[in-house]
């Protein structure tokens, strides 16, 4: 990562959100001349970066995460996936047999480039995967990916309930799913119990 590349993020962070670097500069409390061209080198010609301090005061103005900054600084385009909050998402109509989701009703939320992948997006409701994922917070779910056991997902069953949790054990005669909250015991499910499983790959906080 270099010195153009992290000038350059800004940059467009800044563009995403309509402003110049003055702009975002000065939405974010500080000296709107912060991210001015020409202090972005010393006098003597030596690259100058911008504190740690100042970038989590833009992000934090923005709305936006460290991700989605390290996606501009690298380059990644990013993208946008399909959005439902988990009470929609638990009746009939809303994915296909894979996982995958289909028919009325999505919003659209943007991610950070994640490669490839197929994803949509789920809004957390309930207190089952605190600390790590609260109410409303959103998470990017790949169907078809690889799971193994450690890996946090999204399960549906074959009765339509759908689930955040984390893939405990998964065997020819059983999947275990577990809670991060303690609060919440574990479940047990046959195989022919679950409809599928998506690999969560990033959360929106």
């Amino acid at each position: 990562m270099q010195h153009k590349d992290i000038w350059r993020g800004l940059d467009q962070l800044a563009a995403r959100h309509g402003l110049s670097a003055s702009g975002l500069a000065k939405r974010a409390g500080l000296d709107p001349t912060s991210f001015n061209p020409s202090k972005r080198e010393g006098p003597d010609g030596r690259p100058r970066w911008p504190t740690t301090e100042s970038l989590a005061r833009v992000l934090e103005a923005v709305g936006a995460g460290f991700d989605d900054f390290a996606a501009l600084v690298e380059g990644r385009r990013g993208g946008c996936a399909p959005l439902i909050g988990f009470a929609q998402a638990g009746q009939d109509g809303f994915f296909d047999n894979a996982g995958f989701p289909v028919g009325a009703g999505w919003a659209d939320v943007r991610f950070p480039g994640l490669g490839t992948e197929t994803v949509y997006a789920l809004q957390i409701s309930g207190d089952s995967m605190e600390p790590a994922y609260r109410s409303g917070d959103r998470i990017i779910a790949a169907p078809g990916a690889p799971v193994k056991a450690g890996d946090r997902v999204v399960a549906k069953t074959a009765q339509g309930e759908v689930m955040a949790k984390v893939l405990a054990r998964k065997t020819a005669r059983l999947i275990e799913l577990a809670s991060l909250n303690p609060d919440y015991p574990s479940r047990e499910f046959k195989p022919s119990e679950i409809a599928w499983l998506a690999r969560i790959l990033w959360a929106s906080q």
